[in-house]
């Protein structure tokens, strides 16, 4: 379906706020990003309608990733044959304030948004004081710089990473992983071509295991190694409301700001921020509370 006017392949940088969402890609009975987005071209005109994942994709669909449930996005890339007309601020005119296009690219005829991904980048911000700064409550979470610097230099390379992920095939990577202290965050950036089921929080979960003394640093040895971890020697993944699709890379690709849009997302993601601060806020409270001596009340 399409409203006859001229198409041309266009990329949208999507981000989204993957809390309240059953990640992105469609199913049945479900609410997805991806769901959410073909909604939206339906609103449009330019897709046939239908419920939930029955939405029709328009000509050359394909998006970057398929994150899970509680991922969210800022560099999430979906592109397809569109009107020209069709800009990130248009686009969010059906997208609800966790869904925001805030750029646009044209790309050349046959680009494929997964296939032709050449980077894509991960960001992970776990809470993870530093060892020495912590307060008791906090003492369980915190970490050894060093200790995690060292495992994900371990981790950085080309790896068979088939004990972190449950995939079968395509567990051979080339990975780069570092990370930057902010306050009480240890920001992690992971960063390969494309990367197997789960891979970036099982890797983040054996780095933050390392950092707190709970694993022996040769357990990323281990982890890398050819044979099989037995069950008790495996790794969970991290939870996944810390973890960020931060960008994809494309070559030949240039990637325009639409400033409407992006002052739209900023604004909405600031009220999202804004109301977890607020609930943040009241739980701290509370732990502050409890054990304290009884205060009087009016």
């Amino acid at each position: 379906m399409t409203d006859g006017s001229p198409t041309v392949t266009r990329a949208f940088r999507v981000a989204y706020d993957g809390r309240e969402y059953a990640g992105f890609q469609r199913q049945p009975h479900a609410t997805t990003v991806e769901g959410t987005l073909l909604r939206a071209l339906a609103k449009h005109g330019l897709v046939d309608r239908g419920d939930g994942p029955t939405h029709a994709t328009p000509p050359g669909y394909a998006a970057a990733g398929r994150t899970d449930a509680g991922v969210s996005a800022v560099g999430q890339t979906v592109a397809f044959e569109a009107p020209e007309w069709l800009t990130p601020r248009a686009f969010n005119g059906h997208l609800p304030g966790s869904v925001r296009a805030w750029a646009a690219a044209d790309a050349p005829d046959g680009f494929h948004a997964t296939h032709d991904a050449v980077r894509r980048t991960y960001r992970y911000h776990l809470y993870a004081p530093a060892v020495g700064q912590a307060g008791p409550a906090d003492a369980p979470h915190a970490v050894d710089d060093d200790l995690v610097g060292d495992a994900l230099a371990r981790l950085s390379g080309e790896h068979d990473f088939h004990n972190l992920t449950s995939d079968e095939r395509g567990t051979v990577r080339e990975v780069t992983a570092t990370a930057t202290r902010e306050g009480d965050l240890l920001v992690i950036d992971v960063a390969a071509g494309g990367f197997p089921r789960a891979l970036v929080r099982r890797l983040v979960a054996a780095v933050r295991a390392v950092g707190r003394g709970a694993a022996d640093p040769s357990r990323i040895e281990r982890l890398l190694a050819a044979e099989p971890v037995p069950g008790e020697l495996g790794v969970g993944p991290a939870p996944a409301a810390p973890l960020v699709l931060w960008n994809v890379a494309y070559d030949g690709v240039t990637f325009a700001v639409d400033d409407e849009a992006a002052e739209s997302a900023r604004t909405a993601f600031g009220e999202r921020y804004r109301d977890a601060r607020h609930a943040a806020a009241a739980t701290g409270a509370i732990r502050d509370r409890i054990g304290t001596p009884n205060e009087e009340t009016e």
